[in-house]
């Protein structure tokens, strides 16, 4: 008696999570770093941006990562949604008394801990798309300039981090945005 073997082979028909991550992480990015670059003060909009697209978004898409098995994009959106997470509690804590206020030695070691984590991460974007790896390495770089500020208390590094994280908000939109053009039109359209 011979046996049938049959393979079955399952399409995976769920949506692309990674824009809409990039997207939360990017947008919210540009709006916090405008403030840094000195255009207006840090208002309820960057907290607001920082809770819903920067964190809920990314994390959605943290989930979503993690049911098509994807380890890198998840671990991306769900730190980064929570980064946006942790940042908006470090600012209204202290308003609220529960918390004293990060000192400068300790915002700097927040930041430089987020830049190393990017920094690593970075090296996974080597198997990812240019657009990508200009992401990771930007955002490292925006923080480690964010450490430097804060340390030294110079607001010219603040004001160059904010335009550093500006572009690097913005090449985050754009991966974010080609993706979904180049998904949407079957090729691709723009460069990613």
């Amino acid at each position: 008696m011979v046996e049938e073997v049959k393979k079955i082979v399952l399409e995976d028909l769920t949506a692309n999570p990674a824009p809409l991550g990039l997207l939360g992480f990017g947008l919210t990015t540009v709006l916090l770093n405008i403030h840094n670059a000195g255009f207006y003060p840090m208002n309820s909009m960057i907290l607001a941006m920082g809770v819903a697209y920067g964190g809920i978004a990314q994390i959605m898409a943290c989930w979503m990562e993690y049911k098509k098995g994807n380890t890198f994009g998840m671990v991306a959106f769900g730190s980064y949604g929570l980064f946006w997470w942790s940042f908006v509690l470090l600012l209204i804590l202290p308003k609220l008394g529960l918390a004293a206020a990060p000192d400068p030695a300790a915002l700097a070691s927040y930041l430089f801990m987020w830049g190393l984590f990017t920094l690593v991460m970075f090296i996974g974007t080597l198997k990812h798309s240019r657009g990508l790896q200009v992401v990771f390495i930007s955002l490292a770089g925006l923080f480690f300039l964010l450490t430097a500020a804060e340390l030294t208390g110079n607001p010219t590094l603040t004001l160059v981090a904010g335009y550093e994280g500006i572009f690097t908000g913005l090449s985050a939109v754009y991966v974010g945005l080609a993706t979904v053009i180049n998904e949407t039109y079957k090729r691709d359209v723009l460069l990613v």
